[in-house]
């Protein structure tokens, strides 16, 4: 899934104007979420576009329509620069977060939308629009422990679960007196847990996607190695050196 968020100017003002009409505030719960997000689901995996030529890009209906939603055409950099600058202008949204689960798919799917924007759409890298959004693998449903009520609180992974509930230990909780959930995804939220840890602007994370020492030119050798339909061999080989570096959640 990708959430737009952060309208722009104009979509500001249109936006106020119907939320007015509908008898809404902009401090209303229903109106934050409306004024803050706007969702769109994908469908599955989309396509590798590593190696698709931009002529070709919408005939991919995924693409096509993440392409609308955001209001820019797809354009190139570096090698891939077509010798004009992209028009920025109808970007609709200042933040595009890519939603996904946190496990192995998840993953897969952030690469694929990652490979998209850095092939098709570098500028909105450059500008730093493009975001991933961090939901949390844990819930612990922790006791009250004196002046401190009763809490839900939200770990990001294993680390931060064992941080909690070191914490807990100190401020006076009973081993067996808090609850652990886990998520499985995202579909296993209620709609308020989601808006705790992934939508709501004062508590969600963000890891905002930034080019990185590698530079520009490094970055396509890596991703045309990561990507590229006859990168097999190469693939295989980077999987044999690094694989036991890497701890995955199947």
């Amino acid at each position: 899934m990708c959430v737009f968020s952060d309208l722009s100017g104009r979509r500001t003002r249109a936006l106020a104007s119907a939320l007015q009409q509908l008898g809404l505030k902009r401090g209303d719960r229903v109106a934050t979420l409306c004024w803050n997000h706007h969702a769109l689901p994908l469908r599955g995996k989309v396509l590798n576009a590593w190696e698709v030529e931009r002529d070709r890009l919408f005939a991919n209906n995924e693409i096509h329509d993440i392409a609308v939603a955001i209001g820019v055409d797809p354009h190139g950099a570096g090698p891939y620069a077509d010798g004009h600058t992209p028009d920025l202008t109808g970007l609709r949204y200042g933040k595009i977060c890519i939603l996904s689960d946190a496990d192995v798919d998840g993953s897969h799917i952030q690469v694929l939308l990652l490979t998209l924007f850095f092939r098709h759409f570098p500028k909105l890298i450059e500008a730093g629009h493009i975001y991933i959004a961090k939901p949390p693998l844990f819930r612990v449903d922790a006791p009250a422990r004196g002046k401190k009520p009763a809490a839900k609180i939200y770990a990001l992974d294993e680390g931060e679960l064992a941080a909690t509930l070191d914490k807990l230990r100190k401020e006076g909780a009973r081993e067996s007196a808090w609850s652990i959930g886990r998520f499985k995804g995202l579909g296993e939220m209620n709609a308020e847990q989601l808006w705790e840890t992934t939508l709501n602007p004062d508590t969600r994370r963000l890891l905002q996607i930034e080019f990185g020492a590698l530079g520009f030119t490094e970055t396509v050798s890596s991703l045309t190695r990561l990507m590229g339909k006859g990168e097999a061999q190469a693939r295989r080989e980077l999987m044999e050196l690094h694989g036991d570096d890497v701890e995955i959640d199947v």
